[in-house]
């Protein structure tokens, strides 16, 4: 990779802050980003041409091979004509700015990020609440000992948990909101409409903003822990237990 820059180069790289103007500083810079298994392709494209020299400025768009993740990003390249060949004398990219903004959300507005996804439970349709979660989410679940990190997994969890007909309602939430995420940790109970059987979980959903929308990216379901361990002991006050 840093075999394609000029002797005289200068990267500005996407995820770093360094200005790097050397060999080794652009090899150094590689290393780290070679590790995603980057594939670019040019999504819009701008040429200028002159003498000895060119430059195409644009939008690229990255699959990372390593994640599955697909990154874009905005590039500037201008080559010079060095030793027979065109080398990369600068190249800048940068995020798109759009995306780094923060999506404004409140505590109110966060609360009612679960009930888009008990809206969802009560379709009965497993597609329908695999759609409420990221594309690289992971699901906890409260009845399976599988962790769920593909939209298949999750789907399939659901298959079998709709056949209960559950609907929730949150009993205590605590939210924190971020720069693009934001959680809601707390408990919540669930009737089983198959049932009528009342059940009560721990939950933590972290969201983030993807596509416009706010998805589950992370979603952790326990089952509450005394009801099958048992109530703890009493705290012991000045060093003297309640009896």
């Amino acid at each position: 990779m840093a075999n394609r820059y000029s002797q005289n180069a200068l990267l500005l790289p996407t995820v770093s802050d360094i200005p790097r103007g050397d060999n080794h500083a652009i090899k150094d810079y590689f290393v780290d980003f070679l590790k995603l298994e980057p594939q670019g392709e040019i999504l819009e494209s701008n040429v200028v041409i002159g003498t000895n020299f060119c430059q195409d400025a644009g939008i690229y768009e990255f699959t990372l091979g390593a994640t599955g993740k697909k990154v874009k990003a905005r590039y500037t390249f201008v080559y010079v004509f060095e030793d027979g060949e065109w080398k990369i004398v600068q190249h800048h990219s940068s995020m798109m700015p759009e995306e780094m903004k923060a999506a404004a959300i409140t505590e109110p507005e966060v609360k009612n990020l679960f009930h888009l996804w008990n809206d969802a439970l009560a379709t009965l349709d497993p597609s329908a609440v695999t759609a409420r979660y990221a594309t690289d989410a992971v699901l906890l679940p409260t009845v399976s000992d599988v962790p769920r990190n593909t939209a298949d997994k999750i789907n399939d969890y659901f298959v079998n948990f709709l056949e209960k007909k559950p609907q929730g309602v949150i009993v205590e939430s605590n939210v924190e909101i971020g720069h693009n995420w934001c959680s809601d940790v707390g408990i919540y109970e669930f009737t089983m409409g198959a049932t009528g059987d009342k059940v009560k979980a721990r939950y933590s959903f972290i969201y983030k903003y993807e596509d416009g929308q706010w998805k589950i990216s992370h979603h952790h379901s326990s089952v509450m822990p005394e009801a099958f361990l048992g109530s703890p002991a009493p705290a012991a006050v000045n060093g003297v237990k309640d009896e």
